[in-house]
């Protein structure tokens, strides 16, 4: 040995969720589906506490270790959704090779996500107003920031129109895009895809 003392190896830190994490994170994730489900058909002030954790297959009491109260439960699922929105527009741009590129994959992002979870879409509709007053302004600032994200891309190919009117043609496309709820009943969801696909592009077009 040289006399030089080598330093300890750091020792490994197991970061896996333990088995417990993950079950509770499961039983949060299935108290959220249920809530769409129910606020969907029942309206936020239609569905009981018991009600949530019955279809989560939990006592209504062991909801409150997840969320303590019902409202607390629809701030979850609306922040949740608005901040994954976010997100994902912004991934799709950023890996876009071109803002026509990022365009289209925005409008294929937005309608996957119509397609996939139209009771969000109508508990948003209507219970928006039943959200606390902080959860509340934390959606609008979260659809804010993804209503920019589709402006910005806009601006870049339509510099000479204003935001303000990009904004108007972003903001009705949305409703456009969300209206699967109500519309989308009597087509294959690849025939709505397509049609969704293609109006909101034409939408959107300078």
């Amino acid at each position: 040995m040289s006399g030089v003392e080598m330093a300890d190896e750091p020792l490994a830190v197991d970061v896996r969720p333990t088995a417990r994490l993950r079950a509770k994170a499961e039983r949060r994730s299935a108290l959220l589906e249920a809530a769409a489900r129910l606020f969907a058909r029942h309206g936020f002030e239609g569905v009981s506490i018991e009600d949530l954790g019955s279809s989560a297959g939990v006592s209504g009491p062991a909801v409150y270790r997840h969320f303590p109260s019902k409202q607390a439960v629809l701030g979850a699922l609306l922040v949740e959704v608005s901040d994954r929105l976010l997100v994902g527009g912004r991934a799709v741009v950023d890996t876009a090779p071109s803002d026509a590129d990022a365009l289209r994959s925005l409008v294929r992002f937005h309608v996957d996500f119509a397609l996939a979870e139209p009771d969000v879409i109508r508990v948003q509709d209507r219970d928006l107003a039943a959200l606390s007053a902080a959860d509340g302004e934390s959606v609008r600032d979260l659809q804010r920031r993804y209503v920019e994200v589709w402006v910005d891309v806009l601006s870049r190919l339509d510099p000479s129109t204003e935001r303000a009117e990009l904004r108007l043609r972003a903001q009705a496309t949305f409703g456009l895009m969300n209206s699967t709820p109500h519309s989308a009943r009597s087509l294959t969801a690849g025939r709505t895809r397509t049609v969704l696909e293609r109006m909101a592009l034409a939408a959107l077009a300078p």
